[in-house]
């Protein structure tokens, strides 16, 4: 891949056309330190765009339309078109249109990293709602993405300076969650949490900590006996491997005490255990990242926050950072090696 250009080329999918992702993709893309990195290909289309241009007075924001990545500038932000005709851009406001245009830009930027035509991508936020459809339920990027690149496992890890948190179980109802905590599950998310240190993060002997499932972490078996049964013997199991892999801890006394910033990763049990503190703390900078994939995808860790839509409020922060942090895992992973720009 790195014989044919001399910058990794990120592709962005740009969501839902009618929440933040066009206002948050096109300000991070105006910083110049991305691409001086990066070459950056949207797939969305040029008339939605064009509208936030407007509508966002970003006269300096400029963008060059090509058909496929085979034409692609590397001086420039490229876009491509992902569908003939753009739907009506209507800030703050689900139309299946908007739905269609998410969905064709994520399948076509999946195609192009198939073909190795692009080296990440960066997700801009989209809404399940006006996605899903009778021959499709969408539950999220992650296992969309997991599906389409037949990986068996993935795991959703959300990054920022001082904290990065794992689940061991994912976008499921709370009703569901105890019975999907289980020795393999929990096996299998610290395996790719400890590969994921390693290989996309560069740190040798990753430190990792894992979170109780229950109240003060089941306060020996009074408050549930999930931690003495299943995942005690799991810590134990990756200590005699000589893995650094502690606890588990009360998760609500672990992240008032900051303890995850004596980790390098944190596995938390179920979704909002991990994403509550880690949103708390790092909102504006967070990143989703998708370890376990052959591919590298990154995401801001927000939704589509229709209620700010088009008002020129949005923070890009998470999705500069996302860009920022698809191309440290290119980069760690040995995908690229910097060449001098003629």
């Amino acid at each position: 891949m790195n014989q044919r250009k001399n910058k990794p080329v990120v592709g962005i999918s740009i969501g839902d056309i009618n929440g933040i992702g066009a206002e948050v993709t096109m300000k991070a893309l105006m910083d110049n330190r991305i691409q001086k990195l990066v070459t950056p290909v949207i797939y969305a289309h040029g008339k939605a765009i064009t509208f936030y241009r407007k509508q966002l007075e970003m006269d300096e924001f400029n963008f060059m339309q090509i058909r496929s990545v085979d034409e692609i500038h590397h001086k420039k932000i490229n876009l491509i078109n992902v569908v003939e005709d753009s739907p009506e851009v209507i800030p703050g406001v689900e139309t299946q249109e908007a739905g269609k245009l998410a969905l064709a830009a994520l399948n076509h930027a999946i195609e192009d990293l198939k073909a190795g035509k692009i080296e990440a991508l960066v997700t801009a936020p989209l809404n399940k709602n006006n996605i899903n459809s009778g021959d499709l339920k969408f539950v999220g990027h992650t296992e969309y993405l997991t599906a389409a690149f037949d990986t068996k496992e993935s795991l959703m890890f959300l990054v920022a300076e001082d904290i990065r948190v794992g689940i061991v179980t994912g976008h499921i109802p709370l009703k569901d969650i105890a019975q999907n905590v289980t020795p393999n599950n929990i096996k299998s998310k610290l395996n790719l949490m400890l590969k994921s240190l390693t290989d996309d993060f560069g740190i040798a002997k990753p430190r990792i900590a894992v979170l109780g499932l229950n109240p003060h972490a089941g306060e020996d078996g009074l408050l549930g006996d999930e931690e003495i049964n299943i995942i005690q013997p799991v810590i134990r199991e990756f200590k005699d491997k000589g893995r650094l892999v502690f606890g588990p801890y009360p998760a609500d006394g672990f992240f008032g005490m900051m303890h995850q910033k004596k980790f390098d990763g944190v596995l938390a049990m179920y979704h909002d255990q991990g994403l509550i503190p880690f949103k708390s703390i790092a909102f504006e900078t967070g990143v989703n990242f998708t370890a376990g994939l052959p591919i590298v995808r990154t995401s801001p860790d927000h939704g589509t926050a229709y209620n700010i839509a088009g008002k020129n409020v949005a923070d890009e922060g998470s999705m500069r950072a996302a860009i920022l942090q698809a191309y440290d895992v290119i980069r760690n992973r040995g995908n690229w090696e910097e060449e001098e720009d003629n």
